[in-house]
Formats: C-alpha cells, sequence, structure tokens
C-alpha cells in the first residue's frame, strides 16, 4: 500500500472516531502552452532529451540514496489497459529518472542534499518572475483577459521565494485601476466586463503591494452591491452577471467579503432578496454541501464531477464562515472527502492529480496539498498554543511526497516551475507549485479566542497561523528532507496571501469603518 493509501485509511478512522465524540483558475494550462508554441518557444525536453523511456537508473556509491517508492513503479498494477493508463505509464517513466537523481548522469554527490534532493533553483525562478512582470512576446496577446492573473501569480511567486516586492505598487496600481468598473468589480482587461475570479485576483494583488494607496484602489460600496447581484437564491453564486454559478463564485466572493470588511447583509433589491436570502452567507454552506459527489470530492456544480481545484474552494469557503472545526464537518462527509483526496496523490510520483484516473499536475501541489492544512485544523479543532506540539492527527498526505516531485520534477533548468518535466515553465504553474511546497513546509493551524473575547461570524478565518515545525505528537516533529535554504515563505491557507497582508488589509478596512 501506498504511504497515500495509508494516510487515508489512518485519516478515515480519525474521523470516524472523532464524529463518534462530537477561468478562470482552473483550465489555464492549455493556453499557456498554446502560447509559448505561437512564440516558438520549446520545451525542456525539446532542447536537452531529458527522457530516455527505461527503468530509473538506482543510486550510485557516491549518490545520496533515494527510497525504494520514488524510484521503482507501482508493484501492483490493473491487468486492463486503458489509454488512461498508458498515459499513466508513460508519465511515471517520464518522472522516474528525476526523482531517481539519474537524469543528468554529469551531477555529482554535491548537487544533492543527504535525502536526494537537489536544491531549490530559487535565482532561476526569481528571474523568471521578473521577466513575466516586463514585456511579454506577441504570443502572449490571449493573455490580455488574463492580466490580473499575471500579476498576483508574479506577485505571489515572487514573495514565495523572498523578494521585495514594493518596486511593483504603483505599476500594479496602474495596471489594475482602469479595469475596474463603476458598476463594481474587475475585469480581466480594458473595458471588459466585471468577473468573480478577475476581481478575486484584482484585490489580492493590491493586498500583496499593499500601502494605503493600494488599498484604496478598490471601490467596496461598489464591489458589495455588484456581488449583491452575483448572489443567487440557492445560495451559491455567480463568476459574472447572466454567467454560470460554481464554487468558484462562492470562494472568491467570501475572499473579497472577508478581506475587504464588506457588510455580511445582501444589498436591498437584489434578485437573491426575493428567494428569501437576507445575507451573503444565507444558505452558502448548504449549496456547498450539494456539491459533494458520491466518489467524497467537490464538484464545481451539483451533480458534477468532482475536481480538486473545487474542492479547495469549498473547503476554504467553508473555513471563512466559520471555524474549519464546526463548518467542514458540519456540511461535508469528513471520512469521503478525505479518502479522495488520500486517492489524489500518486506514488512513486509524489505529485497530485486534480481529478479521478488523471495525470499529476504540480498546480495541484496547491489545489489539492492546499485542502489539507483545512482538513487537518477541522480535525485537531484550535490550537492553544503558539507552538502546538501536540495534534489529534498528523500530517494526512506525504509532504516527502509532495516535497520530491516539486524539486526533482517541477523546476525547469530556465527558470520557473511547470507542470510535469515535459511541459513549459509559466507563471501560473510557477505561482501555485511554489504555493504547494509552501504549504507542505509549514504547519497551519487556528488560534482559539482568547477567553472572553467575542467571536464574530467569519472572524475565525483571521486567527490563522502557522510553524515551521510539522507536529507529530508528544513534542516531536517530521523529519525534513528539504534544505533549509530551500524554504519558502508561508501563505495564508485560505487567501493564499502574505499573512501580513491579510492582517495590513483587514486592520485598514476596519479603521475605515463602514462606506
Amino acid at each position: 500500500m501506498s504511504n497515500s493509501g495509508r494516510t487515508a485509511v489512518s485519516a478515515q478512522s480519525s474521523v470516524e472516531n472523532l464524529s463518534e465524540s462530537s477561468g478562470n483558475v482552473v483550465g489555464l494550462t492549455g493556453r499557456i502552452e498554446q502560447a509559448h508554441d505561437q512564440a516558438g518557444l520549446v520545451s525542456d525536453a525539446d532542447t536537452e532529451d531529458l527522457f530516455p523511456r527505461k527503468p530509473p537508473m538506482s543510486a550510485g556509491r557516491d549518490r545520496p540514496p533515494v527510497p525504494d517508492l520514488y524510484t521503482c513503479p507501482p508493484p501492483i498494477r490493473d491487468g486492463l489497459v486503458t489509454e488512461t493508463s498508458d498515459l499513466q505509464d508513460e508519465t511515471v517513466q517520464e518522472c522516474l529518472p528525476y526523482l531517481s537523481g539519474a537524469v543528468d548522469p554529469s551531477k555529482g554527490p554535491f548537487d544533492f542534499n543527504p535525502h536526494g534532493l537537489p536544491p531549490l533553483e530559487r535565482e532561476k525562478h526569481v528571474a523568471f518572475l521578473h521577466n513575466v512582470l516586463g514585456t511579454l512576446p506577441a504570443a502572449y496577446v490571449g493573455y490580455d483577459a488574463s492580466r490580473p492573473w499575471i500579476l498576483y501569480w508574479a506577485l505571489t511567486g515572487l514573495y514565495l521565494l523572498g523578494q521585495d516586492i514594493s518596486q511593483y505598487q504603483e505599476r500594479t496600481i496602474q495596471t489594475l485601476s482602469p479595469m475596474q468598473n463603476t458598476s463594481g468589480g474587475f475585469g480581466a482587461g480594458h473595458g471588459q466586463t466585471s468577473h468573480c475570479a478577475a476581481s478575486y485576483a484584482a484585490v489580492l494583488s493590491l493586498a500583496i503591494v499593499g500601502g494605503n494607496d493600494a488599498l484604496d484602489t478598490i471601490d467596496r460600496r461598489s464591489l458589495w452591491r455588484w456581488l449583491g447581484e452575483l448572489k443567487r437564491g440557492d445560495g451559491g453564486f455567480q463568476v459574472c452577471l447572466g454567467g454560470e454559478a460554481d464554487v468558484r463564485g462562492a470562494y472568491c466572493s467570501m475572499v473579497m467579503i472577508s478581506l475587504l470588511d464588506l457588510p455580511l447583509e445582501l444589498p436591498p433589491d437584489v434578485p437573491a432578496r426575493e428567494s428569501g436570502c437576507e445575507s451573503f452567507v444565507s444558505g452558502l454552506p448548504e449549496y456547498l454541501s450539494r456539491c459533494q459527489t458520491f466518489e467524497g470530492g467537490i464538484s464545481g456544480a451539483p451533480d458534477t464531477e468532482a475536481h480538486g481545484a473545487y474542492a479547495f474552494c469549498a473547503l476554504a469557503c467553508l473555513s471563512i464562515l466559520g471555524p474549519p472545526h464546526e463548518y467542514i464537518p458540519k456540511y461535508l462527509d469528513m471520512p469521503l472527502i478525505l479518502s479522495w483526496l488520500s486517492a489524489r496523490q500518486y506514488a512513486p510520483e509524489g505529485g497530485f492529480a486534480g481529478r479521478t484516473n488523471k495525470l499529476i499536475d504540480g498546480c495541484y501541489s496547491w489545489w489539492v496539498g492546499g485542502c489539507w492544512p483545512l482538513l487537518e485544523a477541522a480535525l485537531n479543532g484550535p490550537q492553544i498554543s503558539e507552538n502546538p506540539t501536540t495534534p489529534i492527527t498528523g500530517s494526512l498526505y506525504s509532504r516527502e511526497g509532495l516535497v520530491r516531485y516539486i524539486l526533482c520534477c517541477c523546476q525547469s533548468e530556465r527558470g520557473g516551475l511547470r507542470d510535469k518535466p515535459s511541459k513549459y515553465a509559466d507563471a501560473y504553474h510557477t505561482c501555485y507549485t511554489l504555493a504547494g511546497l509552501s504549504s507542505a513546509q509549514h504547519y497551519h493551524y487556528v488560534k482559539d479566542a482568547a477567553a472572553g473575547q467575542a467571536v464574530e461570524s467569519i472572524d475565525s478565518v483571521f486567527r490563522w497561523a502557522s510553524s515551521r515545525a510539522i507536529p507529530i505528537g508528544g513534542g516531536e516533529a517530521e523529519e525534513e528532507v528539504y534544505d533549509e535554504d530551500d524554504r519558502v515563505h508561508a501563505l495564508h491557507p485560505i487567501f493564499a496571501i502574505p499573512p501580513a497582508a491579510v492582517d495590513r488589509s483587514r486592520l485598514w478596512y476596519r479603521q475605515k469603518g463602514a462606506f
């Protein structure tokens, strides 16, 4: 049984015992690769022939050993051969030389740490992201509809790598201001209609660069009214006026409402009031509950296929609405979602896939990897200590496996991170793969409210904290397989921006009061 399989069994048992006692974000990869093709760029595989289709080389005497789990094909195989299984076999063979350290025989023992891992190529990735914020080639004209996202991906990646991003404050304001519509919200480009995902990316980008001018760029009143128009009578949210309704809309809306301290009460005369909704949270947790599928995962809308990114959106949204240890078990079948998410981590690759019978992808290091802190918090409950050492449950997934996949398979030789070795590096994958690395390197938890402190309805989203040590109980911590120099900064597990940016934004808008 793989590590993920063992984790699923133990996690399910823990939850059962506990219950007895109590556009825009997904699907951008293809367009990114198409832009590279149009620009005449080539992949690392095209130029360096890095994928010998043969069994991985074993570590030599002068090369650090790598556990067999990450260097050998799965010992148990389904005898039914399909197109899907063939693609999975090809992906395993593609990744094994990287995981074993045999992809480049010229590398010696000093190119790997004692656990057989290469270093994080920090300087290359920093240069790559600075280039993304510069002048892009003509083939990127299609990304005029993704301007807020390009800013968010690059700024978040630079922060994670420890860079000072204040130099981009004025440019961020100048870029995003024209995209804000007087009717509320941000479009994804100049003159484009407001969209929930584009508004989410714009708001987070302005929060990341910080400063009063950046935070005051957002017209909170018009945004509040526009979000009220997106609220549906069934509890969910549209992503734009007249557009589809899914859990992306719910998550993006609640992030903006909570981060900007917008009133929870719906504006007057919005359509959702005709269905009995009085606030943005009316019927929302019940809507999210209906999105859980028979497999246990979360679909974009009721009765559709489960997807890892939608699982994150639903779990994060519930964790905004109330404490995760209360809201997640109340509205989701915990054993089922734990089982489904555990099955998304593959061995020997170590990374995550986004759906059943799909291939691993570096971006799911965050979309699936980011689910685990929320579920761990749901099991562990609020932590009294600033440095918790005795959680109810330890890690629910293989952090080591994910770190190995990211450092071994996702780093492009020319900078940036990618889906898998045969793919291109791009800002989207660089951001979310680094975010997944950050999540694997930190333990996130919700701090208990101080005695006598009044707790507001969505206050718990601002009580998250993190520690570098991953506690496993008894004052012990998980062994780290990466070097300290390869550590990246922590993100807020709900807002996916620096925790300090969350605190600055909340303080600023609280001081400004109601609009």
